[in-house]
């Protein structure tokens, strides 16, 4: 008697479906990657983006560095949906599979987060407020879970709009000509970074208040 295969529960990530990621898996596949690998692989490249915005105030080669940020993230990102697509085109997903899955996220959040708040046009207090508001987001849905509520994904900031936003906040302050780049007037030497990590934390705590109400929402209906 085959024991059943066992189904992670996965965040929806309309990019599964594109045939370039799909091909993409199943040579990955092919060439016997573990799945844990490729999270363990995601994880260091968020640590590098996270470098790499903490060095943007170098001279000379701050541009370089946003512009290396943002493709790490890009690439985390992208280890981090290939995981469980190999995981599932393999039978390999388990719930050790999840631990790899969860903590290496964690780690890459809170190193790019904080590592963007000492980037150029930074502010390391935003860094340290948005990276807790990202990781309260990821408790919130554990706790349900626990709970014996489903998994939360919403947003408006889970861990792709996160990304999504420093990415963009990354490209324009390494792109944009410096007459361009914007300067909060109670504190010019922070710029489009410190909006963004401003943004990351607001949307962070409104994410998980949002994620606490659908899981106390399901486990209330779920109650006999």
């Amino acid at each position: 008697m085959t024991e059943p295969t066992y189904v992670p529960e996965r965040r929806p990530i309309a990019s599964r479906n594109y045939a370039l990621s799909i091909r993409l898996a199943t040579w990955l596949a092919g060439l016997g990657v573990s799945p844990n690998a490729i999270s363990v692989a995601g994880m260091v490249a968020g640590i590098l983006a996270g470098v790499a915005f903490a060095c943007t105030p170098l001279p000379d080669y701050g541009w370089l560095l946003f512009l290396a940020a943002a493709v790490l993230m890009q690439l985390r990102l992208l280890a981090n949906m290939l995981d469980g697509m190999v995981a599932v085109q393999t039978a390999r997903a388990s719930p050790v599979g999840e631990l790899f899955n969860e903590v290496p996220d964690r780690v890459s959040d809170t190193a790019i987060i904080i590592g963007a708040g000492y980037a150029a046009g930074g502010m390391p207090e935003l860094g340290y407020l948005a990276a807790l508001a990202a990781l309260f987001t990821a408790y919130v849905r554990a706790e349900g879970k626990v709970a014996g509520a489903p998994q939360e994904f919403c947003g408006p900031m889970a861990k792709p709009q996160r990304m999504f936003v420093l990415t963009v906040a990354a490209l324009y302050a390494g792109l944009a000509p410096a007459a361009w780049q914007p300067k909060l007037a109670a504190l010019p030497d922070r710029g489009v970074i410190a909006l963004a990590l401003l943004v990351v934390a607001a949307g962070g705590l409104l994410t998980a208040l949002r994620r606490l109400a659908r899981a106390a929402r399901a486990l209330r209906k779920d109650k006999p």
